[in-house]
């Protein structure tokens, strides 16, 4: 899988609310009404991820939900992280 470049992910960004680029990672801040509805959450993440054979690095405490996305085997961002952004986004 070949990464992409910064212009490349700055384009991409443009078409997934809510995430960021924050240190060479796609990331989001989620935040639910309690404790049970963010581990739902990372629970429904945890499927897709599993889906994708992609699997983001996941921060939880209480009812706030952390997420970042970047490929390690290519040592940055690439399609697959953009395509597993989309697909979390649609849960929310």
């Amino acid at each position: 899988m070949q990464r992409l470049s910064e212009q490349e992910i700055l384009a991409q960004l443009q078409n997934i609310k809510g995430w960021t680029l924050n240190e060479a990672a796609l990331e989001r801040h989620f935040e639910f009404a309690d404790f049970k509805e963010a581990l739902a959450f990372i629970n429904k993440v945890g499927a897709l991820a599993e889906e994708a054979n992609h699997h983001p690095e996941l921060f939880n405490v209480y009812n706030k939900v952390n997420i970042r996305l970047s490929t390690h085997d290519a040592d940055g961002i690439t399609i697959k992280d953009f395509d597993l952004a989309t697909k979390i986004s649609e849960l929310s």
